[in-house]
C-alpha cells in the first residue's frame, strides 16, 4: 500500500525552516523522494501536489542568488540548483531547506537555467545552445561536487527544463514554440524528435518545471497559465503517432520556473470510471481535469454563460435589487437573444494610441484574438441603476451558435466593482475548483476554476485599471479580497470568463495590451491567492455545509460572518473557529440559525483569506405603479416545522399598503431567478390573512406573456387560516393551456389589486409557504401538535406570538398566569379551522416566569411556560 506523501504533511516543515546560506553541510537532511513536486521560482519555494495542481510556499529566500536548474539527486537525497549568484556556483537544498553550495570553476557565469540528476548523481547542467555540463555528485565519488565534462546536445534546442525517466534512463524534454517531445541519450548528448505533443499542438509557452513520476509519466507545466500537462509513458513513444498526452491538472503560474521532484515516486491517478476519488483532490471521475477527453468524459470545452447574465450579487445591498431586476425581465417577457444582438468588430481604431482622445469601455474589448466565429454585444443595461457601476459594456465570444469566452467591463466611480464570480457561486451549487495563478506580461494574476451548477467549466479572470500619474498612465489591481482595492476612485473593471485556459491567457494578455496602447501600465498591484477556500458549500435548514480546501495543511481557521435571519432584519455577527487538522479536504456545517444572507470571510491570519457571499432566493416588492404607497414591510423567520418531503418557501411576509392599481409581494426560488422543477409536488400550502382577494401566480421561465402564467385567487379575511391550493387548480387568464406544468419555475407572486381603482388598503400576512407533495387536507395541516402552543419569541422582551392548532372553528380563552398562580391577562379568540396564533403584548408585566393556557371546550390543551426578561 502506497502511502501518500501531500501537500498538508508537508507543512510541518516549516516549522524547521532555517533560513540560512553556509559552507558546511552538518544541519542538511535529505529529502528522501518524498511525492511533493517541488517549485523554485527565484528563491522561494513551492510545494506542488501533482494530483491537484494545489501548491503553497514552503520557503522564502532560501539563497541570496536565485535558483534555477532545480533536480533532485537519486545518490543522495537532495535537491541541486544552479545559482545566479555567486558566480559558477550551485547549490544543495536539504528537506529544511538550509543550504551548501559550490564552486564549480568550468562553468559558465550566466545562462544555466537547465538541470537534471541521473539515477548515478551525475548533474546535467545547461543554458542556451546546444553545450551542457556534467557535475558528479555522487557523495561516494572521490571527484564529489566537481566538474566531470564538458559536451553536446546533437541538436540545438530551445527548451527550459529537462528530467530523468527513471524506467529508462534516458532525459526528456518540450521545446517552446514547437511543442516537440524530446529524447536525449545522456552518454553521447543525442537527441531525438518524438514528434509535437498533440495536447500542447498550438501553444507557445515556456516549459519551465518538468517532472517525472515511477511510471515513466512525464508532467510538462506551462510558465504562463500553470497547466500541467501529461505525457503517458515516454518510454515507449516513438513518434506522435503513439503519443498519449493530456490536460492533468492546473497548477501555479511562474515568470521564473524550475522544477525538480524524485523520478521514482508514484503520483495518484484518477480512474476516470469507477466512481471514486482516487487521488484524493475531491473530484470523482470526469468532474478531475486529468479525465478530460478520456473514455466518456468529455473535453473540458463546453459553453460558458453569457454576459448578459453576468453581474450577480456578492453583497447584502444587491441580492435585494438583482432579485428586483430579474423579476421586471420575468413580468416583462424579456430574454436575451443572441441571434438579433448587434455585432462588435475591429474598427480603424482598434489598438490605435491617440493621447488626445478619450477612451471608452469598448476601446479594451479584445477583438479576433481566440478564433471567435463572431463577438456579439451582451451588454446587460439594467444593472446600471441597481449597482455602483455607471457605464457597462459586455461581449460574448461565439463559436458558431456557442458561446466560448465572455467579457464583462463596468465603469465604476466609487471604488471596484462590487461582484466578482467566485464569491457567490459557490454557495448557489457552483464549486471553485482550484484557485492559483496565471502569469501575463510578467504579472502573476489570481485565476479560478468554477464547475457551475450544471457540469460546465469556466476559467476566471478579474482585474481593474485606474488612472494615475495626472491622467498620464494606468495602474493595474486585482485581488481576492474587494476589500483590497483602493477606495473612492474610478476602476475600470474586466471581468473575463472563458472555457479554456488557453483562451484566458490570450483575453487577458490583449485586454493589458489595449489597455497599455490608451495608457501605459506603470505599476501592478496584485494579490496571492487564498491557500485555504470553500470549494463548495449549501444552506440547509438553518446551517452552512461546507466543503474547506486546505492546500498548506493549517491546523484551524477563524470564521468571521454577518448575516440577516431575514430581508428586513438588522445585521448580527458569528465569529468561530473552524478545526481543520491539518486535513486537505474538510467537510464541516456551520450551525447559523435560520437566515437569508450572509457574506463571511475563512482564513488563519497569514494568507490571503477567502471571501464567501450566498444569498437564499430573496422576497420583494413590486409597488412600482403611480398611487401604490407601501406603510409596512416585514419579513420574518419560519418558525413551522416543515415535513422532509416539502419544498419550503423560507421566511413569511406581512405587507400593508394602499393602492389604486395594484401591490405585489413576489419570492425567488433561487438567488440567480434560475428556474425550479416543481413537476412532483400536487399543491401549494400557506398560512395567510389579509384584506380581500389574493391572486398566486406561478411564474414559469418559458412562457414570455404575463397573462399566460397560471395563477389562482384566495379570499383572504382578518384572521388567520390555512389553505392548500391543488395545483392543477392553477390556470391561465386566456385559457390557452388546459393544464399546469410546473417544470420551469423562477418565482410564485402574490398580488392584490384596488378592484374599482379608487384607493384601498390592502393587506397580506403570509406564512409557512411550502409546496407539498400531498393536495389533501391532511391532519398534520389542522391538528399538528394539537395538545401544545408554541411561543415566539420565548424568552420575551416586548411581545411574543402565541401560536397553535384546532381541527374545528371555536371561540377559545386565552389565559396568562403568573407562578403564584394569579390571572394577570384574559381574552377570548375567534379560531379558525388548522393553526392559529395571538399576539401577546408585555404592557406591564413585570419580568419572570409565566404559564400560558387555552381554554376550549373540545380540546385540552397543555399549558406553556412563558418566561419575561
Amino acid at each position: 500500500m502506497i502511502q501518500r506523501y501531500s501537500l498538508k504533511n508537508q507543512l510541518a516543515l516549516i516549522a524547521l525552516l532555517v533560513l540560512s546560506f553556509s559552507s558546511l553541510a552538518q544541519e542538511d537532511i535529505p529529502f528522501n523522494c518524498d511525492y511533493n513536486a517541488y517549485l523554485f521560482q527565484y528563491n522561494d519555494v513551492y510545494a506542488i501536489d501533482l494530483a491537484s495542481g494545489n501548491s503553497y510556499q514552503v520557503a522564502t529566500d532560501v539563497t541570496p542568488g536565485n535558483i534555477n536548474a532545480a533536480a533532485y539527486n537519486p545518490a543522495d537525497g537532495f535537491i541541486w540548483g544552479s545559482l545566479t549568484s555567486p558566480a559558477k556556483t550551485i547549490v544543495r537544498i536539504g528537506k529544511n531547506f538550509t543550504t551548501s553550495t559550490f564552486y564549480i570553476d568550468e562553468l559558465p557565469t550566466s545562462s544555466r537555467y537547465v538541470g537534471d540528476v541521473s539515477a548515478a548523481g551525475i548533474y546535467y547542467l545547461k543554458g542556451g545552445g546546444t553545450t551542457y555540463y556534467k557535475i558528479d555528485l555522487d557523495p561516494d565519488s572521490p571527484n564529489y561536487a566537481q566538474h566531470q565534462a564538458t559536451e553536446n546536445l546533437s541538436l540545438n534546442i530551445s527548451v527550459h527544463d529537462w528530467a530523468f525517466n527513471a524506467v529508462d534512463g534516458q532525459l526528456y524534454t518540450v521545446e517552446k514554440g514547437s511543442n516537440k517531445l524530446y529524447r536525449i541519450n545522456p552518454s553521447n548528448g543525442q537527441v531525438t524528435s518524438l514528434g509535437i505533443v498533440p495536447i500542447l499542438d498550438g501553444n507557445n509557452y515556456t516549459y519551465g518545471a518538468v517532472y517525472f513520476d515511477a511510471d515513466g509519466r512525464f508532467y510538462v507545466s506551462a510558465n504562463q497559465t500553470g497547466t500541467i500537462y501529461v505525457i503517458q509513458e515516454v518510454q515507449n513513444v516513438t513518434s506522435a503517432v503513439d503519443m498519449d498526452s493530456n490536460l492533468f491538472a492546473f497548477g501555479p503560474s511562474s515568470n521564473s520556473n524550475d522544477g525538480a521532484r524524485c523520478p521514482t515516486a508514484p503520483v495518484l491517478q484518477e480512474i476516470c470510471d469507477n466512481g471514486i476519488d482516487d487521488d484524493g483532490d475531491g473530484l470523482i471521475d470526469c468532474q478531475d481535469p486529468s479525465c478530460s477527453g478520456f473514455g466518456m468524459c468529455d473535453v473540458i470545452e463546453p459553453p460558458t454563460s453569457g454576459g448578459n447574465e453576468g453581474g450577480l450579487e456578492s453583497n447584502n445591498r444587491l441580492s435585494e435589487q438583482i432579485n428586483a431586476r430579474n423579476f421586471n425581465r420575468a413580468r416583462t417577457g424579456y430574454t436575451f437573444d443572441r441571434s438579433s444582438a448587434s455585432r462588435v468588430t475591429r474598427g480603424l481604431e482598434y489598438a490605435h494610441r491617440n493621447p488626445n482622445s478619450g477612451f471608452t469601455l469598448e476601446d479594451f474589448i479584445p477583438l479576433d484574438i481566440i478564433g471567435e466565429t463572431e463577438t456579439i454585444n451582451s451588454t446587460p443595461a439594467d444593472l446600471i441603476s441597481i449597482t455602483n457601476a455607471t457605464e457597462i459594456f459586455a461581449v460574448d465570444y461565439m463559436n458558431v451558435d456557442t458561446p466560448i469566452a465572455s467579457i464583462l467591463a463596468l465603469k465604476t466611480e466609487n471604488g471596484v466593482y462590487e461582484h466578482t464570480k467566485y464569491i457567490c457561486d459557490r454557495l448557489l451549487g457552483a464549486e471553485l475548483i482550484t484557485v492559483n495563478t496565471i502569469t501575463i506580461n510578467d504579472q502573476a494574476f489570481i485565476k479560478s476554476i468554477i464547475k457551475n451548477i450544471d457540469g460546465t467549466y469556466e476559467f476566471v479572470l478579474s482585474l481593474s485599471a485606474k488612472v494615475i500619474n495626472n491622467n498620464q498612465n494606468f495602474a493595474i489591481e486585482s485581488h481576492w479580497n474587494l476589500d483590497q482595492y483602493e477606495d473612492d476612485v474610478t476602476f475600470y473593471n474586466f471581468q473575463i470568463w472563458s472555457n479554456s485556459i488557453d483562451d484566458l491567457y490570450h483575453l487577458g494578455e490583449e485586454l493589458l495590451n489595449l489597455l497599455d496602447v490608451k495608457k501605459p501600465i506603470t505599476t501592478y498591484n496584485n494579490s496571492a491567492p487564498p491557500t485555504v477556500f470553500v470549494r463548495k458549500g449549501q444552506y440547509i435548514n438553518g446551517g452552512l455545509d461546507l466543503q474547506i480546501i486546505n492546500t498548506n495543511g493549517t491546523e484551524s481557521i477563524n470564521l468571521d460572518a454577518g448575516y440577516r435571519a431575514t430581508e428586513t432584519s438588522d445585521f448580527e455577527t458569528i465569529n468561530s473557529t473552524l478545526a481543520l487538522n491539518g486535513q486537505y479536504i474538510t467537510n464541516l456545517r456551520v450551525e447559523t440559525g435560520y437566515l437569508f444572507d450572509i457574506g463571511f470571510r475563512i482564513g488563519d491570519g497569514m494568507a490571503t483569506p477567502d471571501d464567501l457571499f450566498m444569498s437564499d432566493g430573496p422576497w420583494g416588492i413590486d409597488a412600482s405603479q403611480l398611487g401604490t404607497e407601501v406603510a409596512l414591510y416585514d419579513v420574518t423567520a419560519n418558525n413551522f416545522e416543515f415535513e422532509a418531503s416539502d419544498y419550503p418557501i423560507e421566511r413569511n411576509v406581512d405587507l400593508r399598503a394602499t393602492t389604486n392599481t395594484y401591490v405585489a409581494a413576489y419570492r425567488a426560488l433561487t438567488p440567480r431567478f434560475k428556474a425550479v422543477d416543481l413537476t412532483d409536488y400536487s399543491a401549494l400550502k400557506l398560512r395567510a390573512k389579509g384584506t380581500g382577494n389574493l391572486e398566486i401566480t406561478f411564474v414559469k421561465e418559458s412562457i414570455s406573456n404575463w397573462e399566460d402564467q397560471f395563477k389562482t385567487t384566495i379570499t383572504l379575511s382578518s384572521a388567520f387560516q390555512d389553505f392548500v391550493l391543488p395545483i392543477q387548480d392553477f390556470e391561465t387568464l386566456n385559457g390557452g393551456a388546459t393544464s399546469v406544468v410546473l417544470d420551469d419555475v423562477v418565482t410564485i407572486v402574490f398580488t392584490m389589486v384596488s378592484e374599482d381603482g379608487a384607493m384601498s388598503s390592502k393587506e397580506m400576512n403570509l406564512e409557512n409557504l411550502r409546496l407539498s407533495l400531498d393536495s389533501a387536507l391532511s391532519v398534520d395541516d389542522f391538528i399538528a401538535d394539537a395538545n401544545n402552543i408554541r411561543a415566539y419569541p420565548n424568552p420575551m422582551i416586548s411581545k411574543t406570538t402565541i401560536e397553535f392548532t384546532v381541527a374545528q372553528t371555536e371561540t377559545l380563552q386565552f389565559v396568562v398566569f403568573d407562578q403564584l398562580g394569579k390571572q394577570v391577562y384574559n381574552t377570548t379568540y375567534n379560531a379558525v379551522q388548522g393553526r392559529n396564533s395571538i399576539t401577546l403584548n408585555r404592557n406591564d408585566l413585570s419580568t419572570g416566569l409565566y404559564f400560558c393556557k387555552i381554554i376550549s371546550d373540545q380540546y385540552n390543551i397543555n399549558p406553556l411556560k412563558l418566561i419575561i426578561n
